[in-house]
């Protein structure tokens, strides 16, 4: 058997997992709470997907990333393969074509959980990541995808970010410019790495290696610079001649005029050289941003194709926020939004602890915060203690024929109470 050093907690969970402990537990709850309630404002309902799939259904709703990320491994009930799903949004495509076929539309729907991806062994890479996100099942058109995205803008406003930017893109631009191009597959693909990587020095050495024209050549050279406000639009429209790619600058003013409309439109930018996503997403992709943090906290898009891989074609948009960058980037409003606080703690003197017993269920029924202090110690030490867990009030009782102490911890203030009226549902503290 492995030594497992007790000095170094992390050495006893495998990398890429955490334990959080009740301040951070209490923050990642709070993020919950908060973007719940949002969801269920904007009239989503929750659907909570299985723990594990089997891996061929699975699979079919997976790009190839997200595949070779799977954790997978044999069920010794069956012998088929199961795994834990690296993202919910298949799982709902999954739910909703084969449990909600019958459903009217649109059906909008909701979910908090968690998934686990094979990641890169290297510091701070998680392998388990907390999503809450919405799907949009049963509406195309501009206006459903503008939806996503001030509901986005709403939640990140809700959580106390300061600086965010939507970042949109359109993965049918990038096809319009790409179809039809005298290149292998091979090629294209290099193309597009060198495109999402904004390497324009790379991208012009390989353009200059490939047989194509002078017009098709500037329009993909003028991608990865294709970024900023409505002007982006502009510039691209005088780059680009193809109808594929003009529909989807058409589709992006659309959605620019929803936005406008819920008064979001300062918070997006656009960028047609983002490609993440194009071998999934049908339309529109989009990722959310917070100053100081290197990596999105929210992403989503349209992806129109999803629900027939599971037996029922419907239009969807939808989008996730990653919990642990959020936590990260929000952690000061977060501490001040879930500071816990309970009530009382209650100090029994003497070895009959019923007195002390009987208060503490009669205060809970009130909905007071109680706890017992039913260690052995002296007063000083449970008042230290009651200090250090945010208590608001310790409370000593000793015989029910004496007046009961209450102490405030904030300045000291303490109040003689009798105990029979401690019992009395018209008390409080």
């Amino acid at each position: 058997m492995t030594p497992i050093d007790p000095m170094i907690p992390e050495a006893m969970l495998p990398k890429g997992v955490k334990d959080f402990l009740p301040a951070r537990a209490a923050q990642i709850e709070q993020i919950r709470q908060t973007l719940q309630q949002i969801f269920h404002r904007w009239a989503f309902r929750p659907v909570i997907p299985a723990s594990l799939e089997f891996l061929h259904v699975l699979e079919r709703g997976l790009g190839e990333g997200l595949r070779e990320k799977t954790f997978r491994f044999d069920d010794r009930q069956n012998g088929k393969l199961v795994a834990f799903s690296p993202d919910i949004t298949p799982q709902i495509a999954r739910i909703f074509a084969t449990r909600m076929r019958h459903a009217p539309l649109p059906q909008r729907l909701c979910y908090c959980g968690q998934v686990l991806r094979h990641a890169e062994q290297q510091a701070g890479k998680d392998r388990e990541i907390f999503q809450a996100g919405v799907e949009l099942i049963g509406l195309a058109g501009p206006e459903a995808d503008g939806e996503m995205i001030a509901m986005a803008v709403e939640c990140l406003q809700a959580l106390g970010a300061r600086e965010f930017t939507i970042d949109i893109g359109q993965v049918e631009f990038f096809r319009g410019v790409m179809a039809d191009l005298p290149l292998t597959p091979e090629q294209a693909r290099r193309l597009q790495c060198a495109i999402g990587r904004k390497d324009n020095a790379g991208l012009g050495e390989l353009l200059e290696s490939f047989p194509l024209k002078d017009e098709d050549r500037q329009a993909i050279l003028a991608l990865p610079r294709l970024f900023g406000g409505r002007e982006a639009l502009e510039r691209a429209e005088e780059v680009v001649a193809n109808d594929r790619s003009r529909k989807a600058l058409e589709n992006l003013r659309q959605i620019l005029a929803v936005l406008e409309v819920y008064g979001v439109e300062n918070q997006v930018t656009f960028d047609l050289g983002e490609l993440r996503g194009v071998d999934y997403h049908t339309g529109i992709t989009f990722q959310g941003f917070l100053g100081g943090v290197g990596q999105a906290v929210c992403s989503g898009g349209r992806y129109d194709d999803l629900t027939a891989r599971y037996g029922m074609p419907a239009p969807a948009t939808g989008f996730a926020f990653n919990l642990l960058p959020l936590l990260s980037a929000l952690d000061q409003q977060l501490d001040k939004a879930t500071t816990q606080y309970a009530d009382v703690l209650i100090f029994q003197i003497g070895s009959n602890k019923q007195p002390a017993q009987r208060v503490a269920r009669a205060l809970r029924q009130r909905g007071y915060l109680v706890a017992r202090d039913i260690i052995e110690r002296p007063l000083p030490d449970s008042l230290h203690y009651a200090q250090k867990m945010n208590f608001r009030f310790v409370m000593v009782i000793g015989e029910p024929k004496n007046p009961v102490r209450l102490l405030r911890l904030a300045d000291g203030l303490e109040r003689q109470i009798p105990y029979p009226s401690l019992l009395n549902e018209d008390f409080r503290l």
